[in-house]
């Protein structure tokens, strides 16, 4: 594998760390946030869901920059709209003030979820497509960790330590603008715009051992696919498409009803409900942060080895033990087991739904629709994301802590039986001959 698709790779995947540092910084500054403006639960719960509106209109418009202006110059908009949310944040004098920076940060959270592993995705070999486009995963928990690292560490500079860590996002964003401008556009891109000298460019620098006769040949199959698709295919709403559209919108729907967002962005709250003091609390979040870090490595290091699949079937396993036993605990008052189980369930999301949802929605659409499809997927997950972190506030204030881990427990066990019967395996498969297998063209 070359060298510069692996660069290539690394860089797109960087809007990942953006938007794992992004969600989850907020965990660390919610409470001193919500004493300092006196908000109520409700309002609140709009504060801490804001940058998830964002991402709903990000994730929904997302296809739209990504297909018309190119892949390139919207993750370059990406970092500039990280920047801007990150600064103004730091900087908001009220609550409103602090929910439109937030809302700005999360469209650049939802767009960067259908223009980054497309990206990653359209540039990589088959063999190799799954560790590419997984490491946008593997960026999104390390940003995590670097932002629970970062919460913990800014805690006592004083009375405005929220702003500093709400603010820190912006030195990574500015970096993460800059790599933009040092990587190409997608050939598949630059091909279906009628720009075939500049494909074959990109081609022969991803390449380098192959013959002007094998550059021609991959270009001519790239055209042949989409010229199939196109005649068959023309939009999400089409018969041929109902198989992938349907499979992106569950896989997005189940991993938000594991309440993996609720999760991160209320660890230290969660763990509080143990006991635990707030300082605990908070140095446990970075627990998770480490645990997220190390099986999403393992969860790399399989997806071209077991199979997307087969990912999918260990993480709805181990989803439905971990949070079967967290209800049990807060129901029993065995709340002493409570952060190993979280941790967990957090080992349990990394090697299943973390490393396989966004590298198997931009393997199951047709280039053409591949953005729509990957916006369709990104939206629906963001949409399940804001709705779960908005009333999660109130769900834990109205309902007993074990009945909530119950319904998110219940909710995998639908996701395992929807895996054995209706998922696909994509390891290893060619986009062009992945549309075939899906009857597309």
């Amino acid at each position: 594998m070359n060298a510069r698709i692996v660069i290539w790779s690394i860089v797109a995947a960087l809007a990942g760390f953006l938007f794992g540092f992004d969600t989850v910084v907020i965990s660390g500054a919610e409470q001193t946030i919500q004493s300092l403006w006196s908000l109520s639960p409700a309002m609140h719960g709009i504060v801490m869901g804001s940058a998830l509106y964002g991402t709903v209109l990000g994730a929904a418009v997302g296809a739209w920059p990504t297909d018309r202006w190119g892949r390139k110059p919207t993750l370059f908009w990406i970092g500039i709209l990280y920047f801007v949310s990150a600064v103004w944040s730091g900087l908001a004098t009220d609550a409103w003030s602090f929910i439109v920076a937030r809302f700005i940060g999360g469209v650049g959270v939802g767009i960067s979820t259908v223009a980054a592993p497309l990206y990653i995705a359209e540039i990589s070999p088959a063999g190799a497509r799954g560790r590419l486009a997984g490491m946008f995963q593997f960026n999104i928990v390390l940003g995590i960790l670097v932002a629970f690292l970062s919460n913990w560490l800014l805690r006592d500079i004083g009375d405005n330590a929220w702003r500093w860590m709400m603010g820190a996002e912006g030195f990574p964003a500015f970096a993460y603008t800059l790599a933009c401008l040092a990587i190409p556009e997608s050939p598949r891109w630059l091909l279906d715009h009628g720009r075939e000298a500049a494909a074959k460019d990109v081609l022969r620098s991803a390449m380098p051992g192959a013959d002007a006769v094998e550059i021609d040949r991959f270009a001519e199959r790239i055209r042949s696919a989409e010229r199939s698709s196109v005649g068959a295919a023309t939009s999400l709403a089409s018969p041929q498409l109902r198989r992938p559209v349907l499979l992106a919108f569950l896989i997005a729907f189940f991993n938000q009803l594991s309440g993996i967002n609720a999760v991160l962005y209320f660890a230290p709250r969660i763990f509080e409900m143990t006991g635990l003091g707030a300082q605990s609390a908070l140095l446990q979040s970075i627990g998770i942060g480490i645990t997220n870090l190390v099986f999403t490595f393992v969860g790399l290091w399989l997806i071209d080895r077991l199979g997307r699949r087969t990912l999918l079937v260990i993480g709805s396993l181990g989803y439905i033990a971990s949070l079967g036993l967290t209800s049990w605990a807060f129901f029993t008052g065995t709340v002493a087991i409570v952060p190993a189980c979280i941790f967990a369930f957090i080992a349990a999301h990394a090697i299943g739904q973390g490393a396989v949802i966004w590298v198997f929605i931009s393997e199951i659409f047709p280039d053409h629709s591949r953005a729509a499809g990957q916006a369709l997927g990104s939206t629906t997950h963001w949409v399940f994301a804001a709705l779960l972190t908005s009333f999660f506030p109130q769900m834990v204030a109205s309902l007993a802590p074990g009945w909530v881990f119950a319904f998110f427990a219940g909710m995998m066990a639908l996701q395992l039986l929807w895996v054995l019967l209706a998922v696909p395996e994509t390891k290893g498969v060619p986009l062009e001959e992945m549309q075939r297998r899906l009857g597309i063209g």
